[in-house]
């Protein structure tokens, strides 16, 4: 409501001094007129250049609340390097823990052993694909077909 309150003050501001600029050139005559106009044509360019600004600054303002909410969010570390690393360490990591299970507790201790390399690595992927699960909506893949 306050930007209608400002319009409404900018009109009788505008309205003000086309009448000053009216009573002036009945005053001076026909040889000031173009002076006049351009004055007032002046007074309105400054008013219309003062609220595009002031849009402008407010839609700049808008969209960097918008980009500083999204940088708030959780970053995607979905980096083909970082998910082949993962894959490579535990690969690594699986040959030691698979020695060890195997050999204190025997098949059933290999076996746990793999369950959590596999149980270590499947959440991983998860984690990595989050948008697969439809947990996640990933910017600017809206469709039309969605609500």
């Amino acid at each position: 409501m306050t930007g209608m309150d400002t319009s409404g003050a900018h009109d009788a501001d505008l309205k003000k001094e086309l009448s000053a600029t009216l009573h002036a050139r009945r005053e001076l005559g026909d040889d000031y007129e173009s002076a006049l106009v351009d004055s007032f044509l002046e007074k309105v360019d400054q008013r219309i250049d003062g609220t595009v600004e002031r849009r402008v600054r407010r839609q700049l303002a808008e969209q960097q609340m918008v980009v500083a909410r999204d940088s708030r969010g959780p970053k995607s570390t979905d980096t083909f390097g970082e998910r082949f690393g993962f894959a490579i360490v535990s690969l690594v990591l699986a040959i030691p823990l698979s020695a060890i299970g195997g050999g204190v507790s025997g098949l059933p201790g290999l076996l746990v052993t793999w369950a959590g390399i596999v149980g270590v690595n499947a959440f991983q992927a998860a984690r990595s694909a989050a948008w697969l699960f439809g947990r996640h909506k990933r910017s600017g893949q809206d469709s039309d077909w969605e609500g």
